[in-house]
Formats: C-alpha cells, sequence, structure tokens
C-alpha cells in the first residue's frame, strides 16, 4: 500500500504533480511565454514585500470572512479559470469546483475547459463563476453566455488580454494537444502515469466540452483546432464590453487590467470588479508583475470598483501581501492546478485549507484579527512598488 504524501505547502503539490501529470499538461500549466520572466516575477516580486511583526497584541477570534462583488466568501481568494484543467485530472472542472463550492469560495469554469458549463452545474449544488473569451463569432459567444445563465451561473468573469497568443515554448516542443498525440515520447510519457491514464480511461470528459458541438463547424479535435486559431478577436475594444454587460446582464468581472489608464474605460463599461492579471505570465512577456501593478491601478480606481489581483500566489501570505496593497480578492490559478494534478479533489481542498491557515497564521503575527482591517501598514516595505 503506497503512503499518502505528506503535503505542508504548494510546493509539495507541485512536485507530486510533477510525477503524476503527463509532461505536456503540466507544462502547459507551469510554463509562461518566451523567457518566461514575468512568469517568475510575479511570485518574485511578491516575496519582495515584508511583513511588520507585532507582539503582546490580542489575536483570538481572526477572520478570513470577507466579500467579493457582494459574495460572502471564506476568506479573499477565487480559483482562477484555467484552460484545460480536466487535463491535469480527470473531471478536473468538477472536482476543483466542488473543492471551491465545499470550501465556501467561488470557482471560475474557463471557456477553453474540458468540462462543460453543463457538466459543472450538474455536478455541484452552488453558482459557480464563468469566464469568457471574445471570438469573432459572436452567435458562439451569445450562446455561451445564454448557456451560463442557464446553469445559474452568478458572475461572467471576462479575460481582455487574449486576443492574440502569446507564445509558449514548452507548448510548441511537447506537440500540445487533447487528447495527446501518440507520438512516441508522449506515449513513453504516459506509460510512467499510470494513475492518470486509468482515471482518464473512467471519464468521457476528454475534449473542449463548451466548444466541440457547439460552434458553428466544430464537431471533433480536429476541426476544432482551426478554429480555435482564427477565433481569437483582435478587433476586441471597449463597445464589444458593454455589449457583453447587456447581453449578461449579471455582475461583471474584467480580467487582464494592468496599467492605471484602462481603469476609467472599465468602470465606464459597467464592470463591478477588475482584475490585475498579466494572464500568469503567459502572454507579454517583460510586463510588470501583477503585484507591482497593483498599487497603480487601486490608487485609479479611487473605490468605485473592486479591484482584485491574479498572478503568483502560492501561499496564504501572497493573500495577505495583495490584500495589504488594495486588492479586495485574489485569484490562484496553478496552485489549485499542482493540488488537483496530485490528488484530484481531496488535493484542491488540501491547497485552500493550507492557503487559509498560512493566511490566518501570518495576519495574527502582525497584530490583525479581522482581513478587512488589513492595510498597507502590515508591510515594512508597502512603498516598494508606488
Amino acid at each position: 500500500m503506497l503512503k499518502t504524501p505528506t503535503i505542508t505547502c504548494i510546493e509539495d503539490f507541485q512536485r507530486l504533480a510533477r510525477r503524476r501529470v503527463p509532461r505536456m499538461f503540466y507544462d502547459y500549466a507551469d510554463s509562461g511565454s518566451w523567457t518566461e520572466s514575468t512568469y517568475r516575477n510575479n511570485q518574485v516580486d511578491l516575496a519582495r514585500l515584508k511583513f511588520r511583526q507585532r507582539v503582546a497584541v490580542n489575536i483570538e477570534n481572526r477572520s478570513l470572512r470577507t466579500t467579493m462583488i457582494g459574495q460572502d466568501v471564506a476568506m479573499p481568494l477565487a480559483l482562477a479559470p484555467t484552460g484545460l484543467t480536466g487535463m491535469q485530472h480527470a473531471d478536473g472542472e468538477i472536482l476543483a469546483a466542488r473543492a471551491a463550492e465545499h470550501f465556501g469560495i467561488p470557482f471560475t469554469l474557463s471557456t477553453m475547459s474540458v468540462c462543460s458549463i453543463e457538466d459543472v452545474a450538474t455536478n455541484t449544488s452552488q453558482p459557480f463563476w464563468f469566464q469568457l473569451y471574445v471570438m469573432r463569432d459572436r452567435d458562439f459567444i451569445r450562446g455561451l453566455i445564454d448557456r451560463a445563465k442557464q446553469a445559474g451561473c452568478s458572475a461572467l468573469v471576462l479575460t481582455l488580454d487574449l486576443q492574440v497568443l502569446g507564445q509558449r515554448h514548452k507548448d510548441i516542443r511537447n506537440g500540445l494537444s487533447t487528447p495527446p498525440k501518440p507520438t512516441l515520447i508522449n506515449l513513453l510519457d504516459l506509460a510512467t502515469k499510470p494513475r492518470w491514464c486509468l482515471n482518464m480511461a473512467k471519464t468521457t470528459r476528454r475534449t473542449f466540452g463548451n466548444i466541440v458541438g457547439h460552434a458553428k463547424g466544430v464537431t471533433d479535435l480536429s476541426s476544432l483546432s482551426t478554429w480555435t486559431a482564427e477565433q481569437f478577436d483582435p478587433t476586441l475594444c471597449w463597445d464589444d464590453i458593454e455589449w457583453i454587460k447587456k447581453q449578461w446582464g449579471g455582475p461583471l468581472i474584467l480580467k487582464g487590467i494592468m496599467d492605471p489608464q484602462d481603469v476609467p474605460y472599465a468602470i465606464d463599461s459597467g464592470a463591478d470588479a477588475l482584475i490585475v492579471s498579466n494572464h500568469g505570465g503567459r502572454q507579454l512577456d517583460g510586463a510588470p508583475s501583477s503585484i507591482a501593478a497593483l498599487p497603480a491601478v487601486v490608487s485609479a480606481a479611487q473605490n468605485r470598483i473592486e479591484v482584485w489581483m491574479d498572478g503568483g500566489i502560492r501561499s496564504g501570505q501572497d493573500i495577505l501581501r495583495a490584500r495589504a496593497l488594495g486588492a479586495q480578492g485574489t485569484l490562484a490559478g496553478r496552485a489549485f492546478l499542482y493540488a488537483l494534478g496530485a490528488m484530484g479533489q481531496q488535493g484542491v481542498h488540501r491547497c485552500l485549507q493550507l492557503l487559509a491557515n498560512e493566511l490566518d497564521v501570518s495576519m495574527g503575527l502582525c497584530g490583525h484579527t479581522d482581513i478587512n482591517q488589513v492595510d498597507r501598514t502590515i508591510l515594512t516595505n508597502a512603498d516598494l512598488f508606488d
């Protein structure tokens, strides 16, 4: 009988996922564009922010509860939209959504998910968020929005920074596809991942469930690749966002805001929140880290719209740092993907426990008992990115 590995941090999940997930899908999650400098700096810059330790302060009855767009959450965190989540572990989107629901935080389903909107809705009992990419085919977009409404999704997350794809060298070298291409190298790699293969053999969900059978002319994987390459819309503008807001009619979150000049447009578009995000360093390599961009965006927002941050969150301390610099909430992608690939739903739940515990303890050691009272004063160098 195999011994269950001891997991104490997100890096433990990462090491285990590297062993258990086929290389092309692990690399898909664990990579950035070009030199990967922005991907690395998302974490490096967070670590540069140092905490101010306080002592002899009553820190009983601590609380991490807060709100994100008015929704009560167990801590200021949502699971970020991630493509191909169902290739980290069979039925991955369903498992991650269940873990998030059980813990009391939002789950965001990607347009490029393996499990469909309907799959996740059928297998969960609480509303989740849906992330939308803007495609040239506006009828398809309208259909996706209608499906999200029918599934009871409580918010729409619109990603703005994927009008063209940044080049990710690992994906090219691995010949990334879903399902994996039966090359000799990939077959040999799969042979070393029996757990993953066994789980995948038990599910029928092995393609992009939101697209195949729904987009015009896309009936299988061979037609999907051509359609995807042609569909990301480089003409996306603020008028399109207003159109999407009208089609949706509910809470709208804009993901990919990195410059304060874009904040007034986000507010005028009718958005309810914006996410400071560089797509996890997967798009514009050489862009600032998310935490470095956060203060200027928060300042430009002037409390007229909620500001969240995505990028580099690997610990509860990272959540605390983002909160200190003005983020009402945060999103984590790779952290839960590692946990999912390593241990499925149980892994994602354990990941959330680790993040919450570290956030709680760190907040207490900084002399605070309420996450809603945390501000820049808990940092010794809060002006680092001003």
